[in-house]
């Protein structure tokens, strides 16, 4: 490995605490008072998630995201060192700007989300240096649409990247906006996209142009034939990828999830996404890869928050099981 290699993974995007409500979560209001069945404090944000997953599973794991100087980010600091994490800070002061936070509503099957944005969109392009870049074998970004500086310079971000021979991944997460723009020069210089079903659909629009069509595999292979492998975040179904196979054809591969009983569905696509990262950083093909993603995503289940139940790498090794 090359002396100047620090890290396996540099994670970029966002990192603040999450506070996960399970129970009684829908919202009524007319000062109504809800009693809930259980709140949980737990660190949050897609990329701090998956730089969490990155670390469990033994990858040496950095993570470029903007903290604030209040007590939010002395919480997320310490959760972020507690597992070996290197936090990288942007060149922008944030002391004076809140970290960001979300409040997950939790409820069996489905869950709502609210976040401030705070700290979290002050990540700019540059902050991603030739030098963090060159220190890495890989870089994964997270929550594309809630850093709008990033989104506007990262297809020139991955472009440095690759030439640098650093592989790249993306996970939008959902976009507030409902807009999904300026993706098309991203995802083609981007060798990995992670969505889940909705953001494929939303991303390629796909249900309303393949309408008679198994649209998640139309959608997939729009993506592909832009240069990108498509793996999807598949729910308790597993995952599904999609990539030019050798001979330019579209090769498909699918994965089984893993039974557990769900406590909270919080950061399951993060963690999937740390699963596949290890697995391919460790020499597996995608479709290897895949059934690490689909373990890692479906065993991050069985605790509240993304991070308390990520899995180990005997847990997602089929031999070590």
């Amino acid at each position: 490995m090359d002396s100047k290699v620090s890290m396996d993974v540099l994670v970029v995007g966002d990192a603040n605490p999450d506070l996960v409500l399970r129970g009684d979560v829908r919202p009524r209001f007319g000062q109504e008072e809800q009693l809930l069945d259980a709140a949980d404090l737990v660190l949050g944000g897609s990329a701090a998630i998956t730089a969490m997953g990155c670390a469990r599973l033994g990858l040496r794991t950095g993570l470029l995201a903007a903290v604030g100087a209040d007590v939010f980010g002395t919480f997320t600091r310490a959760r972020l060192e507690e597992r070996g994490v290197r936090l990288l800070a942007p060149a922008a002061d944030v002391t004076m700007t809140p970290t960001g936070l979300s409040v997950i509503l939790s409820a069996p099957g489905d869950r709502a989300i609210l976040t401030l944005p705070g700290t979290i969109p002050a990540l700019r392009p540059e902050d991603v240096t030739d030098e963090l870049l060159a220190g890495a074998r890989h870089v994964h970004v997270s929550s594309l649409f809630l850093q709008p500086g990033l989104h506007a310079g990262l297809a020139g971000v991955f472009k440095r990247a690759r030439a640098l021979g650093v592989s790249t991944s993306l996970d939008t997460n959902w976009d507030p906006s409902g807009q999904w723009a300026g993706l098309e020069e991203i995802l083609a210089v981007t060798d990995v996209f992670l969505p889940n079903a909705a953001e494929l659909l939303a991303v390629t629009r796909a249900g309303t142009m393949h309408p008679a069509a198994d649209v998640l595999e139309a959608a997939a292979e729009q993506l592909v034939v832009m240069g990108t492998a498509v793996v999807l975040k598949d729910g308790a179904r597993g995952g599904r990828a999609w990539w030019l196979g050798s001979g330019g054809a579209v090769v498909a591969a699918a994965a089984p999830g893993v039974a557990v009983d769900v406590v909270d569905t919080t950061g399951a696509g993060d963690s999937f996404n740390a699963g596949f990262l290890a697995a391919r950083l460790g020499g597996l093909d995608i479709a290897g890869a895949l059934g690490w993603a689909a373990r890692a995503g479906s065993l991050s289940t069985r605790a509240a928050g993304g991070t308390a139940a990520q899995a180990t790498r005997e847990e997602v090794i089929p031999s070590a099981r």
